[in-house]
C-alpha cells in the first residue's frame, strides 16, 4: 500500500508519534510518502531520523490512504488537500477531543494490523461549497466541518439575510451565522447551541451566533437545498470563516452555499461507532450523581 503521511507542524508532542508509524508502516513494506512542510518539522525541530520513499507539496500527491497524526485541525487540512481525489483519510488524535481524528496512539498497531487486512470501514462525509460573488469576481472554497459568517471591526451585530431553496426563510440579526456539515455539527456549531446530527442525515444545520432574539434557534434542512446569504453591517464588511481559515469579505459580496459534487472519505475502525464517540468524548448521557 503507499501512504501520504500529513501532520502537525506547531506542537513538537502531537507529532511525536510519528516515528513509531513509519517503523510500523515500514515493517509491512508500505510506500510512505510525507508533506514536505512536516517532513522538515520532524527531521529539523524533533530531530528524527527518517528515510521516505518521497516528499510532496500542497496536493501533488497519490496515495492509497491518507494519514493525519494531529488534532482534529490537522485533520481538516489534510481533508482540503485530498479534496476530490476520492482517497481515504485516517486520522491519529495526538490532539484534545478528535471526532474525526478519533485514532488514538496506543491503537496505531492494531489499527494498521486491521487495515493491511484489509478490516475496516469508510464513511463517507459530506462537503459544502462556497461561492462569493462580487461584482464580476467568483471565489469558490470547500468545507468539511462548516461555514461561518461573522461580524469583524465592530463590537455590533450583522444583519443576515438568508434564502433557503430560493425561499426567504429571516434575517438574522447576530453576531454571525454557521452553517454545518453534520460532520461539523460536534465543533464550532455545537460549542454556540447547534444540534448534534449524526454523520449518515444528508442535512445541513444552521445555527445563529449570540442572536438578538429569543425566537431565533437552530435550524435543520435538506443538504440539497441551496444557501444564500446577503450580510449587511456598520463597518461594510464581514468575516467568512471556512473550517476555521477566515477570509475578509465586503458587504457587497453575495455568497450561496451548496453541497459540494464530491465527498471526504473517512477510515473507522469497526470497534469504533459515533454514539461510542459523543459518549467518550462528550460524556454524553453520563451520571455524576452519588
Amino acid at each position: 500500500m503507499k501512504f501520504a503521511i500529513f501532520g502537525n507542524t506547531y506542537q513538537a508532542k502531537k507529532s511525536s508519534y510519528a516515528e513509531t508509524l513509519f517503523k510500523l508502516l515500514k515493517s509491512h513494506k508500505a510506500e510512505v510518502f510525507i508533506c514536505r512542510e512536516f517532513y522538515q518539522f520532524l527531521t529539523n525541530d524533533l530531530k528524527l531520523s527518517l528515510a521516505p520513499d518521497g516528499l510532496f507539496d500542497d496536493n501533488d500527491f497519490v496515495a492509497d490512504l491518507v494519514i493525519s497524526i494531529g488534532g482534529d485541525g490537522t485533520f481538516l487540512k489534510a481533508a482540503s488537500r485530498v479534496k476530490d481525489k476520492n482517497i481515504p483519510i485516517l486520522g491519529i488524535n495526538t490532539g484534545r477531543l478528535g471526532f474525526l481524528a478519533d485514532i488514538s496512539p496506543m491503537e496505531i498497531e492494531a489499527t494498521f494490523d486491521e487495515i493491511f487486512n484489509n478490516k475496516y470501514s469508510i464513511e463517507e462525509r459530506s462537503v459544502l461549497k462556497l461561492t462569493c460573488q462580487d461584482g464580476g469576481k467568483t471565489k469558490e472554497a470547500f468545507a468539511l466541518n462548516e461555514i461561518a459568517v461573522l461580524k469583524r471591526d465592530s463590537s455590533s451585530m450583522i444583519s443576515i439575510k438568508t434564502v433557503i431553496n430560493e425561499q426567504l426563510l429571516t434575517t438574522y440579526q447576530a453576531d454571525g451565522l454557521i452553517v454545518a456539515t453534520p460532520t461539523g455539527s460536534t465543533a464550532y456549531s455545537l460549542s454556540v447551541g447547534g444540534p448534534i446530527v449524526v454523520p449518515q442525515s444528508n442535512t445541513i444545520s444552521i445555527t445563529p451566533v449570540a442572536p438578538h432574539s429569543l425566537n431565533i434557534r437552530p435550524l435543520v434542512i435538506c443538504d440539497d437545498w441551496p444557501i444564500k446569504l446577503h450580510v449587511e453591517s456598520r463597518s461594510h464588511n464581514f468575516l467568512v470563516a471556512i473550517d476555521g481559515r477566515s477570509e475578509s469579505c465586503k458587504e457587497t459580496t453575495s455568497l450561496k452555499i451548496e453541497k459540494a459534487t464530491y465527498t471526504i472519505k473517512v477510515v473507522k475502525r469497526f470497534s469504533h461507532s459515533f454514539f461510542d464517540t459523543i459518549r467518550a468524548k462528550l460524556m454524553w448521557g453520563a451520571d455524576t450523581r452519588c
